[in-house]
């Protein structure tokens, strides 16, 4: 059970690594607003064919937890990626690293004053340890640079953003029991409908970019990759460990997301970069180690 969700969550934050990097490409191919709504309205056309049966079996259920659905989908889907790819535009990556490092913090005590749940001190250390390793991504490997980083508007709203995906991922927990093919196109279509206002006043404004060959490539890799796939496998991790230690390998975002500047734009792999992947996939080990003695402990 744990090599599967450990799996489904490698791999999840690998694609979501790469939503970082789509995210950069898209500047002045694709705006903003457009891409999340072009984002959801593939994602629901590829899971309409999945999840339509389903979905109309599971519907009293759906309907009696519609808003709950549609907040979740809206918060974790919508709102999220409609600030991250505005953030985008206004501050630089390295700002970003740091910044998506307070979502399993953010969990940690969501979950703590909702619902009780508690961490050791083993769990806090593989947290901080986790940190480190993606503010050694941030800074280039020298810690004092951290120092020297402005805020702007692109931190400001990120942060928001951080509070946004940390909520879906606690309320992930109050989730009826459906199947998952229900789950994603009941979520998708509800952030398909939260993205339309923000895509018509992007309209109102002027400030559609219309999308080119890459934009159009881009919405693709974010609809199939990044949300499809990638919130499945997000989705089902948190079922098999918890939203607590699910939440840790967010920290393995922005690690991709360099590894994968290197493969995609050919900037060259550095040694702190390999520093920093140690220190987070360590303190993803040692967080999880502990998390599942306490669960073995709760369940003797």
């Amino acid at each position: 059970m744990h090599r599967a969700a450990y799996l489904f969550l490698l791999f999840t934050t690998l694609l979501w690594g790469g939503n970082s990097v789509a995210g950069k490409l898209a500047v002045d191919h694709i705006s903003p607003m457009t891409l999340v709504f072009l984002r959801w309205i593939l994602a629901v056309l590829i899971l309409l064919p999945i999840g339509w049966r389903t979905l109309r079996e599971d519907w009293p259920v759906v309907r009696r937890h519609w808003l709950l659905l549609g907040g979740l989908g809206a918060c974790g889907f919508a709102f999220f990626n409609a600030i991250f790819y505005t953030a985008l535009n206004y501050t630089t990556a390295i700002n970003v690293s740091i910044e998506q490092a307070a979502i399993p913090i953010v969990i940690i005590i969501a979950n703590f004053v909702l619902f009780r749940l508690r961490v050791n001190r083993v769990q806090i250390a593989g947290v901080v340890l986790t940190i480190i390793g993606v503010a050694v991504t941030a800074s280039h490997g020298d810690l004092r640079q951290l120092l020297k980083l402005d805020l702007n508007f692109g931190d400001a709203i990120m942060l928001v953003a951080v509070l946004c995906y940390s909520f879906y991922s606690v309320g992930l927990r109050l989730k009826p029991v459906i199947r998952w093919q229900s789950l994603m196109l009941a979520l998708s279509v509800a952030a398909l409908i939260t993205s339309l206002p923000f895509f018509l006043w992007e309209i109102a404004a002027g400030k559609v970019i219309v999308p080119d060959a890459r934009g159009w490539a881009l919405a693709f890799y974010t609809a199939i990759g990044a949300s499809v796939i990638s919130q499945i496998f997000y989705i089902r991790g948190n079922e098999l460990i918890g939203a607590n230690r699910a939440g840790l390998f967010i920290n393995l975002v922005p690690i991709f997301g360099t590894l994968l500047s290197v493969v995609i734009v050919g900037e060259t792999f550095q040694l702190y970069q390999a520093l920093a992947l140690a220190l987070v996939l360590g303190g993803i080990s040692l967080a999880e180690y502990s998390g599942r003695m306490m669960a073995a402990s709760a369940a003797e």
